[in-house]
């Protein structure tokens, strides 16, 4: 069962077309990693998926419900597919636990000390049970990333889009977003994950889809696309990005 579709979306920033008639689908427990050079429209796409970015043709939906940011339901669709940021977006003057917690407090209403004990459950599931009181000036920046997949966690989302979750870390701590990132995967989760990681999208992703232009070039399997690509343009950026 699919749980986002996109059809046919094309989005411009003024005479600006970044992405032109892109189509897919993501089913319920996959995981897709989208790929691609610097400026080819991959953040801008999850972007539209989450409703934070307007499109100007075609049709996103999730499940089956369309996104569309002047909707009164915006909100609604948005808790259902949380997201994960470059540079984690935590509040600078909330510990750990209370960025984790807001969200379902003040979005979903849902009980406070039911939520207060469910995020310190996922604070621990990301490996941080010792940083619940910290503010995100006190954590490194692996930390900070895994505050904020907790806090996508907490909202109880069917899907989690990453866009680019570890190219604002130092080397050293990409290992460790990548390792919850991994554990989710195998539990079920169903992610969109916008990456420069190709080792996590061979090891991972169920599906790999490599965007250049605004325009989805290719897709298939981790072993199609990053060992067999087809097309002229996925094999030369390959060539120039991973060892030869």
């Amino acid at each position: 069962m699919s749980i986002i579709e996109l059809r046919s979306i094309r989005k411009s920033f003024g005479t600006l077309e970044v992405i032109h008639d892109v189509s897919f689908a993501v089913e319920k427990g996959e995981v897709v990693c989208i790929i691609g050079p610097s400026g080819s429209g991959k953040s801008t796409l999850l972007r539209c998926i989450n409703g934070l970015e307007t499109y100007q043709g075609g049709e996103i939906t999730v499940h089956g419900e369309r996104v569309d940011t002047g909707s009164s339901r915006i909100r609604q669709v948005r808790t259902r597919v949380a997201m994960v940021f470059q540079r984690f977006n935590l509040f600078p003057h909330r510990t750990a636990l209370e960025n984790v917690a807001e969200g379902p407090i003040f979005v979903k209403k849902e009980p406070r000390e039911e939520v207060l004990a469910r995020s310190r459950e996922l604070l621990t599931r990301v490996g941080l049970g010792a940083k619940i009181d910290a503010y995100p000036a006190q954590l490194s920046g692996g930390q900070q990333q895994r505050v904020a997949i907790a806090r996508a966690l907490g909202m109880k989302p069917d899907a989690i889009l990453f866009d680019e979750p570890t190219s604002a870390l130092d080397p050293e701590l990409v290992g460790e977003v990548l390792a919850v990132m991994r554990s989710l995967a195998d539990e079920g989760m169903t992610m969109v994950v916008v990456t420069h990681e190709m080792g996590f999208a061979r090891e991972v992703a169920d599906r790999v889809l490599f965007l250049d232009g605004g325009v989805l070039v290719e897709q298939g399997s981790p072993e199609a696309v990053l060992s067999r690509p087809q097309h002229p343009r996925t094999q030369d950026f390959l060539r120039r990005i991973l060892p030869s």
